[in-house]
């Protein structure tokens, strides 16, 4: 277990969590034993992530502030001669089994269509394509919680797949891709389907988002807040977190399953800013890309586009949630997160409390995508004593990140976790507490 350790503390995980992984990764490589697996075999570690601020902001072109945890996926692969691919959650010995193949599926709904939708993606974009894996997985992240379990996965097979394929040496991966952040831009297009580039879209998992999960995920920095903006991926700024501070995660026990049950809600909100785009290039005679490009087109185009959500409701998008989803965006993306990076530039984390606050104000009044319990794990955060806490991730259930000073996270996560139970027993029961600084991104070794 001991080289596990020093290759994870050479990623730039804590010493504790390099010891937890690195157990992990022993036991997944005792189920590619039991698989009767290759010996040429690599590692994998794949990070779940906060969004600090950002709600909903990747995919109308906007920035968001994002960091990794220290949970994830710790991944061992095994190398194929064939096709075939062999994927083993070890923690719950569910399996599953397909092919690099177009035709490659899996059950809605479930974590094997993961699998099979990326592995049918690899085999439309990549004439290369042609070796599966043998892989094992292991994962401390609590799922459909906001800190996009979904992506990492997804993320940890495109990465065994990659390698055992070299994808980064085909024609096709080289006259599309250049950057870490455009495989992340890419790796957002799998899961959601759509082409990017010259790379061919098709059904994805059904999703309407954008790439925020996955930049998070591929580009985060130790030690740091990561400042990106998208439509394309950009990095902007990163930003050293205070060594006297460190994030707390509170996951609500609500389910926020993008895949099944709150899909639609997810997906209207993408859609209200479709709705908005267009209407607002009909009407002007842009050809504006994003939502954030058409409020960056000149000094009223915020009230512009107000007018446009008044008068282009539809009995499907109603004045009145065009409206919202529009103020919402305005506040976050051009308000907000300026004045988080600013703080963070100062290393005030301090001032982030009522930035923190604003931010999940405006989830809770104009985004709608917060439920009773994450508006009360938000609320009892900042009365448990947190320097700042939001909601954070798709929402319709999922996360509250809380920004705490580090001799007091133990204490306060009990705290926390205590009154969250007074209030919502029944919730608590599925939820999760946990103390993570800002962690490496995605890695193999």
């Amino acid at each position: 277990m001991s080289h596990f350790r020093d290759d994870l503390a050479r990623l730039g995980m804590s010493p504790h969590h390099a010891t937890s992984k690195a157990a992990m990764l022993e036991r997944c490589d005792g189920a590619l034993e039991s698989l009767g697996a290759s010996a040429h075999r690599w590692s994998a570690w794949v990070p779940g992530r906060i969004e600090v601020f950002g709600k909903h902001t990747d995919y109308c072109g906007g920035r968001s502030l994002l960091c990794a945890v220290e949970r994830g996926f710790a991944v061992r692969v095994a190398l194929r001669t064939d096709a075939r691919i062999r994927a083993l959650d070890v923690a719950t010995g569910s399996a599953c089994e397909t092919a690099l193949d177009v035709s490659a599926h899996g059950p809605p709904g479930t974590w094997p269509n993961y699998v099979a939708t990326v592995a049918r993606r690899l085999a439309r974009n990549f004439s290369t394509a042609r070796h599966g894996v043998d892989l094992a997985f292991a994962s401390d992240l609590p799922v459909a919680a906001g800190l996009s379990s979904s992506s990492a996965l997804m993320i940890a097979v495109f990465i065994a797949l990659a390698k055992s394929n070299d994808l980064r040496s085909s024609e096709e991966f080289r006259r599309a891709i250049f950057s870490r952040e455009e495989l992340a831009a890419y790796l957002g297009a799998v899961e959601s389907g759509e082409s990017f580039r010259t790379l061919q879209g098709d059904a994805g998992v059904g999703t309407f988002g954008g790439s925020q999960d996955h930049t998070a995920i591929m580009c985060a920095e130790t030690g740091h807040i990561v400042q990106y903006s998208f439509s394309p991926v950009r990095r902007e700024a990163a930003f050293a977190l205070p060594p006297t501070h460190t994030f707390v995660v509170g996951a609500s026990g609500v389910l926020a399953e993008k895949a099944s049950g709150a899909r639609e809600a997810y997906n209207r909100a993408a859609l209200l800013v479709r709705h908005l785009l267009h209407a607002w290039n009909a009407e002007t005679g842009r050809a504006d890309t994003s939502l954030a490009e058409a409020v960056r087109s000149g000094s009223d185009a915020a009230d512009r586009l107000r007018r446009i959500a008044r008068v282009t409701a539809t009995a499907e998008f109603p004045a009145e949630a065009l409206g919202n989803r529009l103020e919402q965006f305005l506040l976050e993306n051009f308000e907000l997160i300026p004045a988080a990076a600013a703080a963070l530039a100062r290393g005030s984390v301090q001032e982030l409390g009522v930035v923190a606050e604003r931010s999940q104000e405006g989830a809770e009044r104009w985004l709608g995508n917060q439920v009773p319990e994450t508006i009360a794990l938000a609320r009892l955060a900042r009365q448990a004593g947190a320097t700042a806490a939001s909601a954070f991730g798709a929402g319709f259930g999922g996360s509250v990140w809380a920004l705490v000073p580090v001799g007091d996270a133990h204490d306060f996560m009990v705290s926390w976790s205590r009154r969250y139970e007074g209030e919502f027993p029944r919730a608590a029961e599925r939820a999760m507490f946990f103390v993570s600084p800002a962690g490496p991104g995605a890695q193999q070794f």
